[in-house]
């Protein structure tokens, strides 16, 4: 059941930037039906409708507001689906100044909603939703065109919660509030929550597609040796090299029911889907937080080093003792510890580091991982800290500038956002970032994926091989479950 889209309308120059203010639209020809509780809050401003809808999917929420931008960014403890834009606002890059010119967007985007003016303190703060691209630059290959260097949503609806309960949210006055939580909730009391495809249908190596490597193996293996080569002069000490798989799919993937799976596999992970135009989807799940602020709480993962998951329970546990005791993995790790800390030492006080590295196991794979928490100093924000952090070695390499240069000549294609920060702030300063790792682009039939390995003193090509091969899987396995997907509307 589609609400409709709301056309683009009132453009304003922002810098190099373009912001869009999109009207206020749901479809009025929804079904009649009875609203949940409902609660409403007076004064101008975002967040003027709240009510409580008892498990509430995001997937159906997302399913009502085919052909608007929409969206879901999803960890361990909770998640939050958002449709709609009340405005959203791109940054052109190659200047350096990208994190500023979205800061500043989001300023006079909340200026216009009076929000400022208000004092922001009696609601909850509005969220920006998007992400940056890798590199300061807007990517030129076809698979990026709807994503430039930077770009950000403000939801005009969204639907927040965790697998007991969901509360919907409105930015705007929004006249169709209280019936689209009626609809959730009359659907899930129905029942009718879309199924996911038999697991069984879609195996790696099914006939139903085509899958291309890129780069070839050779040239893979060249990048290596080149990076090896640089680790034995001392020029760096870690690069992290990526490739991509080109997927042909037999039927169109069904982006959300890709999104439901995903997440349903990976809970453990982040998961994020960002749909800025009907039917261009991002899709991901990343294993680290990059950033994580609330007041001047701030928080980080430092993830690196890996070894495949066995579905042995003893070889399984066999596997984590290899890792914890792996010279080569600890080492990597230790450089991406380091250099986060390093990194934060002026932007945090009271920085708490875990003296030891624990595992993160995922659903293919165990990876080392240390928490990193502090204060931030006062007049941090989180996009303050995400631009100190990026890129991390674990998706660059150290030291960065050296790991760039390798990275750009071994590398026969642009990262795009892959690799890049995506997530959400809000108008508080807080918000959530990670890296766009394990992820693909694309519609339809055709997607790009991504994966990278972190080369160290130590690494084998082949091994790195197989390591990129399986973190390929998190986002192959989805969209061939989104292929697999007959339910309509979903």
């Amino acid at each position: 059941m589609g609400l409709g889209a709301a056309p683009l309308a009132d453009y304003w120059p922002l810098g190099d930037a373009c912001y869009i203010r999109c009207p206020t639209h749901l479809s009025t020809d929804l079904p009649a039906m009875q609203p949940p509780h409902t609660s409403a809050s007076s004064g101008v401003g975002p967040h003027r409708a709240s009510l409580d809808v008892v498990e509430a999917g995001a997937v159906e929420f997302l399913a009502l507001f085919a052909g608007e931008p929409r969206g879901f960014w999803g960890g361990p403890d909770g998640w939050v689906a958002w449709a709609g834009a009340s405005a959203c606002f791109e940054v052109s890059g190659g200047k350096g100044d990208r994190f500023d010119r979205i800061r500043e967007g989001s300023r006079r985007v909340l200026g216009e909603m009076g929000w400022a003016a208000r004092g922001a303190g009696s609601e909850p703060s509005p969220r920006f939703f998007g992400g940056f691209a890798f590199a300061d630059t807007d990517p030129t290959e076809t698979a990026w065109s709807d994503f430039p260097s930077a770009a950000f949503h403000l939801p005009r609806i969204l639907l927040e919660g965790n697998d007991a309960e969901a509360r919907l949210v409105s930015y705007e006055d929004e006249p169709g509030l209280a019936r689209v939580a009626a609809i959730l909730a009359a659907g899930v009391r129905r029942g009718e929550r879309p199924s996911l495809p038999n697991r069984g249908d879609f195996v790696p190596g099914s006939s139903a597609e085509d899958g291309s490597d890129a780069p070839p193996r050779n040239r893979w293996r060249t990048g290596i040796e080149g990076i090896l080569a640089a680790i034995a002069e001392g020029r760096v000490q870690k690069a992290v090299l990526a490739r991509f798989l080109d997927l042909s799919l037999a039927r169109p993937a069904n982006p959300l029911a890709s999104l439901r799976f995903l997440r349903e596999e990976n809970r453990r992970a982040h998961v994020f889907y960002l749909e800025p135009r009907p039917g261009r989807v991002f899709l991901g799940a990343a294993p680290e937080l990059l950033a994580r602020l609330r007041g001047d709480s701030f928080e980080a993962t430092a993830v690196a080093g890996s070894v495949p998951r066995e579905s042995d329970g003893e070889a399984d546990r066999a596997r984590v003792r290899q890792l914890l005791e792996s010279a080569k993995d600890r080492a990597e790790h230790a450089l991406t510890a380091e250099e986060m800390v390093e990194v934060l030492g002026p932007f945090l006080e009271e920085m708490e580091v875990e003296a030891e590295p624990r595992v993160l196991s995922l659903s293919r794979i165990h990876h080392l991982e240390t928490t990193i928490r502090g204060r931030a100093h006062e007049g941090e924000d989180i996009l303050s800290l995400v631009e100190a952090l990026h890129p991390t070695p674990a998706v660059c390499g150290r030291p960065r500038g050296e790991a760039l240069s390798l990275i750009r000549g071994a590398e026969p294609f642009e990262r795009g956002w892959y690799a890049g920060p995506v997530g959400w702030f809000d108008a508080e300063g807080d918000g959530d970032f990670v890296p766009a790792l394990r992820s693909a682009v694309g519609s339809g039939r055709a997607w790009r994926l991504f994966a990278g390995a972190g080369i160290v003193a130590g690494s084998d090509p082949d091994g790195e091989w197989e390591e990129t091969a399986l973190k390929f899987e998190p986002a192959l396995r989805a969209l061939r479950a989104g292929a697999s997907d007959s339910t309509e509307g979903v």
